[in-house]
């Protein structure tokens, strides 16, 4: 059993590079498309698709539609999209709009995130069903 934990971990491990180096480079393309003050695009983008993307793995790990071995799923969920989303630079950059007084973009931002983010979860979850044949 030790074994399988040291390998588990190391599946989280692998993930969360590849999560926390996409998110980096994610966020640098948003500020050199929009500019170095619009860096909350690529924050909004990457939690929203990352939505997407943890629910259309867990949907097709957990529902049995795909086999998906459980190093993989924990690859993918806790450790990609672990460290591919971000809550707390979500935070940070919602007090930046309330430092600036800027009412507007703090709502469309924060109550946008959530809004779009649990539309992403419901389409992953969509999306991971889709062609599953009705039992």
């Amino acid at each position: 059993m030790d074994f399988l934990k040291g390998r588990l971990s190391l599946a989280v491990a692998i993930g969360a590079v590849f999560g926390a180096l996409t998110r980096f480079y994610g966020t640098e393309f948003a500020k050199v498309l929009f500019g170095k003050d619009f860096g909350f695009y690529g924050t909004f983008f990457i939690n929203v698709t990352g939505c997407l993307f943890i629910a259309y793995i867990l949907t097709l790990a957990l529902e049995n539609i795909r086999s998906i071995s459980p190093e993989l799923r924990l690859m993918t969920t806790t450790g990609f999209c672990g460290a591919y989303t971000t809550f707390s630079t979500y935070g940070l950059e919602a007090r930046g709009f309330v430092d600036k007084g800027d009412t507007t973009m703090l709502l469309l931002y924060f109550v946008g995130s959530a809004v779009v983010g649990m539309i992403c979860v419901q389409f992953g979850v969509s999306l991971a069903r889709l062609g599953q044949s009705k039992a």
